[in-house]
């Protein structure tokens, strides 16, 4: 495969803006200690209150269509933000029915759990849910078969590597993370309990802007796919928007094709299998299987 036929369109890079929207679920499963802390749960429903919101305006105004990954409960929860998402273009993925440490659950908790969210979200979009994401831990071998047969066509869990590729065995598009692509490295932050432990974030948002540029620029010019992983309640400040805003007014200044995760997965189909020497078949034939990693 060459650089000039990987992307359709004759684009030089492809762009993928996921936004992970978990409401207080996903610090319930970081920290059950705050369960009840109304004051520390806050922090995270502004997401709900006013980060959605800001995304849903800003991708808008840029006529973007994100992908966005949510547990099935959040979706029950929020009706209406989930109704709106949805009639704004975006794509809806599944993280589970509920927010959960997959690390905990075995292969049959977690297959029901995906099971059981697809088929909920499902009745918000009105269509088959087509993308996945681990709301947290590790998904066991297996895992990605029981997610094709479920339907999942792409799955946004694992890192180490900077284009789609296929887990082994199967033809289930996996769309890499990094975390210098991440809002939570840099922002999340809790005063008490403390969170991060060590109380050593909340980063310049300009060295974090060109961070995340330069990240770019060297996604763009090796032809690579540029995934964002953000969370409302993250970057949906008044000052975070700002960032975000910025960083998207610099990848529409380039030949990048901003697509959505299923979209990214429907072209990548069209791709050949892995190479032999490609780490996740090295990692596979060395362990037998395929094994899920943090997320």
């Amino acid at each position: 495969m060459t650089e000039s036929s990987r992307w359709p369109l004759g684009f030089q890079s492809a762009a993928v803006l996921t936004i992970d929207f978990n409401d207080i679920h996903g610090i319930l499963t970081q920290a059950p200690a705050v369960a009840g802390r109304d004051k520390t749960l806050s922090v995270w429903r502004y997401g709900t209150l006013r980060g959605v919101d800001r995304l849903l305006a800003l991708l808008a105004e840029k006529q973007l269509q994100a992908s966005w990954c949510l547990p099935a409960i959040v979706a029950i929860e929020q009706p209406e933000l989930i109704k709106r998402i949805v009639a704004d273009g975006h794509e809806i993925a599944c993280s589970g029915e509920r927010h959960e440490d997959f690390s905990a659950l075995s292969l049959e908790q977690q297959i029901a759990s995906v099971t059981r969210g697809c088929d909920q979200l499902a009745q918000f979009t009105g269509k088959p849910i087509q993308g996945f994401r681990t709301p947290a831990g590790q998904w066991k071998p297996g895992l990605a078969d029981a997610l094709v047969e479920q339907g999942i066509r792409w799955s946004s869990s694992w890192r180490g590597d900077d284009l789609p590729y296929f887990h082994p065995g199967t033809r289930l598009v996996e769309l890499p993370m990094h975390y210098t692509l991440e809002d939570e490295p840099y922002f999340a932050f809790n005063l008490s309990p403390a969170i991060p432990p060590g109380q050593s974030r909340i980063a310049p948002y300009a060295e974090t802007l060109a961070n995340m540029t330069q990240d770019f620029q060297g996604f763009h010019r090796f032809g690579l796919c540029y995934l964002l992983r953000l969370h409302p309640e993250i970057i949906g400040t008044a000052g975070r928007i700002g960032l975000l805003r910025e960083l998207i007014e610099t990848l529409q200044q380039h030949n990048v094709w901003i697509a959505t995760a299923e979209q990214v997965a429907a072209h990548w189909q069209t791709q050949p299998d892995n190479d032999f020497s490609h780490p996740a078949e090295v990692f596979t034939r060395i362990t037998g299987g395929a094994h899920g990693l943090d997320a």
